[in-house]
């Protein structure tokens, strides 16, 4: 590492003359792994986060699990979760050609495959609230004080109480609204990163943003992965 002295007086460190290292690092090596550690630690406590709601929804359900598989077939719609699910496998195909974009300083890669990250994340959202939450809101499944719940197969499923029912949805709107939640920040971070590209900000030249909201996106969509058979394919107990 070599030392300039400016006019001033004052003393400046530079690696090896690169413009996209910032003055407190010694090499793009250490600036890289100080980027990448802050995103892992931040998505462990997003893991966290989770994890105390899928931990209740394993309590619940162990105690529970009859009515659960009952709530499960009955009220949710499979296709649409499925469909849902094959739209954010594919988004984060398309973020990974983004990540790969940047690497390789391709700018119409970049804002090709995150622009369809971008669909994605919307098909998303109107799917899950124009066929599934809507639905619910409509036949008075959020929990609160308006909540009702009839079972539509009294004789199949004869033991789902209305307490049970409401711990059901309360989990269901509180894990899927927080990843929905999760989702409207990645497109809102992904929509400015991509009038960024388009009109050649200078911090879209360094690579390290595109990989950092790359490995948030992941994130979402692992999220999902798990939500959607915790929900969506309960096994007959």
């Amino acid at each position: 590492m070599s030392v300039e002295v400016s006019h001033g007086g004052q003393e400046h460190a530079h690696g090896h003359g690169d413009p996209e290292l910032i003055h407190q690092y010694e090499d793009m090596v250490q600036q890289n792994e100080s980027y990448t550690v802050g995103m892992w630690t931040f998505l462990v406590t997003e893991v966290m986060f989770f994890g105390a709601l899928f931990l209740a929804y394993a309590i619940y359900r162990s105690a529970n699990p009859g009515a659960y598989y009952s709530l499960s077939k009955s009220s949710l719609n499979v296709p649409v979760g499925a469909i849902n699910t094959m739209v954010l496998l594919f988004s984060s195909w398309c973020m990974a050609m983004a990540v790969h974009g940047a690497q390789k300083k391709r700018q119409a890669q970049q804002l090709i495959s995150m622009g369809i990250t971008i669909i994605c994340a919307f098909v998303f959202l109107i799917l899950k609230f124009s066929l599934e939450w809507s639905v619910k809101i409509k036949e008075h499944h959020v929990p609160g004080p308006n909540f009702l719940y009839i079972n539509p197969h009294p004789d199949q499923f004869p033991f789902v109480q209305q307490n049970q029912a409401q711990m059901f949805f309360s989990l269901y709107f509180a894990m899927t609204g927080l990843h929905a939640i999760h989702v409207i920040i990645g497109i809102l971070i992904m929509g400015l990163m991509w009038f960024m590209i388009k009109f050649k900000h200078p911090a879209m030249k360094y690579y390290m943003w595109m990989e950092m909201i790359g490995l948030y996106w992941h994130f979402v969509d692992i999220v999902w992965i798990f939500l959607f058979p915790l929900f969506y394919l309960i096994p007959k107990p």
